[in-house]
């Protein structure tokens, strides 16, 4: 396979995978898959939760492509789609738990209103926490924060988490 066409099949499996995290996130994950992503909805103990087993469950259709592409004699554009696969893991790995969520500490403030805006949309994902209320389910591509605040007003913030009073940081 010439390199050029292995390069657009790459990038498009990069651009697919937003559709597809997307509809994992929103029907699977906050569906019959929230046994699992319900840890994420959650304060975090310990370096890990359920959750990341998605990352590895992500990652075998990746890992299977790339061997069967390079080492099992399949077609080459298999490798070039996992590799794809793979790329947007690794996106969404620094996006989501370095930048967003900081399971990996840095030094990055988000300055572009792009980064500003996918921040503060997954934030807000996160102020719901139960799996039926659920809004912008995106990992790359969000609605505009304030139409999100919109949807959650107009919904009576339904299953929006309760601020924490004062009185229970008091306690603790």
């Amino acid at each position: 396979m010439h390199w050029l066409a292995g390069l657009v099949l790459f990038l498009l499996t990069v651009a697919g995978m937003e559709a597809f995290a997307y509809g994992m996130h929103r029907w699977v994950m906050h569906g019959p898959g929230w046994f699992l992503h319900a840890s994420h909805h959650r304060p975090r103990n310990g370096k890990w939760e359920l959750n990341d087993l998605y990352g590895v469950i992500f990652a075998i259709p990746s890992i299977g492509l790339l061997w069967g592409g390079t080492q099992a004699g399949w077609w080459q554009g298999w490798a070039w789609i996992g590799a794809g696969i793979a790329a947007y893991g690794a996106i969404y790995f620094g996006f989501h738990d370095v930048i967003v969520h900081e399971r990996v500490r840095t030094r990055f403030l988000p300055k572009s209103r792009y980064m500003k805006r996918i921040v503060q949309a997954h934030r807000l994902h996160h102020a719901v926490e139960t799996k039926e209320d659920g809004l912008s389910f995106g990992f790359l591509i969000a609605p505009k924060p304030e139409a999100l605040k919109a949807e959650l007003k107009r919904r009576g913030r339904a299953g929006v988490r309760a601020p924490v009073s004062s009185g229970a940081l008091a306690e603790k």
